[in-house]
């Protein structure tokens, strides 16, 4: 009983960081290059993941394990991660998380029509037509019209980061290398912070360390400690000691945290039809989830450790 009641608090508190780095992200990139931003914090991150697993003895990588690392980085985390983060200059961090809480759509079309592995059930296409729906309920209301290409451009890179997202989680699922998942990931976001940390200095999209403002330093150590550690540790141990159904939750509560904690930080409005577009998509998210656990074979997406 007392593992339960820690469970559903580890669950409360991946909940609300993962919703809130959404927001986090959002007033980082106000302040500094997106790009920059993501460098920074993965590198942090990563270096934690890799010095912790170091002190215990873990060898670095072979050269097979670096050739998967590498690719995986990029879609995990360069694509996923930095240009979701880019994105997010041009739309709404409610509306960034809810685009990201997509993927398991992406994941049964994917898996369906390149690999023939799902089955399309009267819940699946329900499910779609629902996520489908809401999104396009969101995106009729704040049309061009309203906000300019620029918001077309963020909803495609956020698209976009979502779908690669998908595909690394088929790929991740599909390819299993003898190496911690943990110990993995640590390697990815390094090799995702030197990427863009060398892209920005060619393109010269950059500010000097000192030039950084409290404000962003304060949103990178909230998403490194907060995101990247605390909450993917609660994320864990949520697993571990819930049913799988209720742990699963967070996927979609963390985009209503996000929406919420926008609209009182930084005054980001939902309009009624905003509001029934997100209720649409999260029902279609958990129908296409429910009948993805209801066929023999079905791909386990995996959700972002840091929320985004």
């Amino acid at each position: 009983m007392a593992n339960q009641k820690k469970a559903y608090l580890a669950l409360t508190v991946t909940s609300l960081v993962w919703g809130t780095t959404w927001v986090a992200s959002k007033m980082g990139v106000s302040h500094m290059p997106a790009f920059e931003l993501a460098s920074i914090r993965q590198f942090l991150g990563g270096s934690i993941y890799i010095s912790f697993f170091l002190l215990r003895g873990e060898g670095l990588p072979t050269k097979k394990q670096f050739l998967w690392l590498i690719p995986m980085a990029f879609l995990m985390f360069v694509s996923s991660n930095g240009i979701a983060t880019y994105g997010l200059q041009f739309i709404t961090s409610g509306l960034a998380a809810l685009i990201a809480a997509l993927y398991p759509l992406s994941v049964v079309l994917i898996e369906r029509f390149y690999f023939k592995a799902i089955k399309i059930t009267a819940q699946t296409m329900i499910g779609l037509f629902l996520g489908l729906l809401g999104i396009a309920f969101i995106f009729y209301k704040d049309s061009l019209l309203v906000h300019g290409t620029h918001y077309a451009l963020g909803v495609g890179l956020s698209l976009f980061a979502m779908i690669t997202w998908s595909v690394g989680s088929i790929i991740i699922s599909r390819n299993k290398i003898n190496m911690n998942a943990y110990y993995s990931i640590g390697w990815q976001m390094l090799i995702s912070a030197a990427t863009m940390g060398l892209f920005t200095l060619y393109t010269g999209n950059y500010i000097a360390l000192h030039e950084i403002p409290a404000i962003s330093w304060g949103v990178i150590i909230y998403m490194v400690i907060g995101g990247s550690v605390f909450a993917f540790i609660s994320f864990i141990y949520s697993m571990k000691h819930l049913n799988p159904a209720i742990a699963s939750l967070y996927a979609y509560i963390n985009p209503i945290v996000a929406i919420w904690v926008g609209s009182l930080l930084l005054n980001e409005k939902m309009s009624f039809t905003s509001i029934v577009g997100t209720i649409c998509t999260l029902i279609g998210v958990y129908l296409v989830n429910r009948s993805l656990k209801n066929q023999k074979d079905p791909v386990e997406a995996i959700s972002d450790a840091d929320g985004m």
